[in-house]
């Protein structure tokens, strides 16, 4: 009979794509609100910010942006955010091409280090998530205080980072 080792080990492992499934992600682009696409008009933008309507965006992950080559004051992001803020789940921002990283630095953040307090943890290596090593970085300085043992790739062939 053979021996699925790997199944019995205790191992953790942490699979970001398994971990914003249920996070619900939505991008806002700014860019219908601004004149000709170009050019922010304060009092239609104003407008168009209070007419928002907020329930789609409900305790989900809104990444906000604008995808013309616009110059757009900070302030305008920050109104936005202010807006959508009492109803998500968190305000980012991000466009629809970097929601995935912001799912998952959201997430990490979401996480208690504690839950993995002398335990040995792997980082899933391979995802259908576009990320950059920014995510890395996030999570293995989150939990190397608190496990026995980190490391990244699959439970069959792994990189050892960090043991205690």
């Amino acid at each position: 009979m053979i021996e699925n080792k790997v199944a019995k080990s205790g191992l953790i492992t942490l699979d970001f794509a398994e971990m914003v499934q249920s996070q619900a992600a939505i991008a806002l682009d700014i860019a219908p609100w601004l004149w000709q696409g170009l050019v922010l008009k304060e009092k239609d933008f104003r407008e168009a910010v209070s007419g928002l309507d907020v329930s789609n965006y409900e305790g989900k992950l809104v990444g906000i942006y604008c995808s013309n080559d616009a110059i757009v004051p900070v302030w305008a992001f920050m109104l936005l955010a202010l807006k959508l803020e009492p109803v998500a789940a968190s305000v980012v921002f991000a466009s629809e091409k970097e929601l995935d990283q912001a799912r998952v630095n959201w997430v990490i953040s979401q996480l208690n280090p504690n839950d993995y307090e002398g335990k040995n943890v792997i980082i899933k290596g391979c995802t259908s998530l576009d990320l950059n090593p920014e995510v890395y970085v996030n999570i293995a300085a989150k939990l190397r205080s608190k496990v026995n043992r980190l490391m990244f790739g699959e439970p069959c062939s792994t990189v050892p980072l960090y043991k205690k």
